[in-house]
């Protein structure tokens, strides 16, 4: 089992919840994970980004070859056009389609939605509608990871293993609706794929 993965987006987006809720599922089932991230100007909406490498065997560098990804997690349309480059062949994309308009040059979203519909394997979503029934927009990156799982060879339960351990200490109420929005992302590319 080897998965290389990608997130993208901007500072304050949960990129690296969706980091460490991956990383905690890899571990419970003692996979290797090599992990490296990028904030740059987080806090005031600059891009973000983590490679994320997982495997059954052992793994000798954290960044992801140009060319190579299996996956690539984007909770923004635009910054998904970024990372493209490192999308392999058969990979898969799988963004949010509500963007975060943080430039005032930002292009049309219907010619990004445009670029991205021609791409062989991808899933777009509007993960912020989903949270927003859900009645937690902020669990919005968990739909997004939700919607990538059924591209990750790693059991549900684990998924719901890693929200626990990274929102336990928010309350139950707050696992709760992670996990709802975690399976509602899941349910949305099971229909869509």
């Amino acid at each position: 089992m080897k998965i290389d993965i990608i997130l993208a987006g901007v500072g304050g987006q949960g990129i690296l919840s969706i980091a460490a809720t991956i990383g905690n599922a890899a571990l419970k089932d003692n996979l290797h994970l090599k992990q490296s991230e990028v904030h740059g100007m987080s806090q005031r909406g600059g891009a973000v980004q983590s490679h994320l490498r997982i495997s059954d065997k052992p793994i000798a560098s954290d960044l992801i070859p140009k060319g190579s990804a299996d996956l690539i997690i984007s909770v923004e349309p635009m910054e998904s056009l970024r990372y493209l480059p490192f999308l392999s062949d058969n990979g898969w994309l799988v963004t949010n389609i509500k963007p975060f308009v943080n430039i005032s040059n930002y292009p049309e979203i219907d010619k990004i939605k445009e670029e991205l519909s021609s791409l062989k394997n991808s899933i777009m979503i509007d993960a912020n509608d989903v949270a927003k029934k859900l009645k937690s927009i902020r669990s919005s990156n968990i739909v997004m990871l939700g919607a990538a799982l059924p591209f990750i060879n790693i059991p549900f339960e684990n998924f719901e293993y890693g929200i626990n351990q990274i929102f336990a200490n928010k309350g139950q109420k707050v696992v709760d609706v992670n996990i709802a929005a975690l399976k509602a992302g899941k349910d949305f590319t099971e229909k869509n794929k």
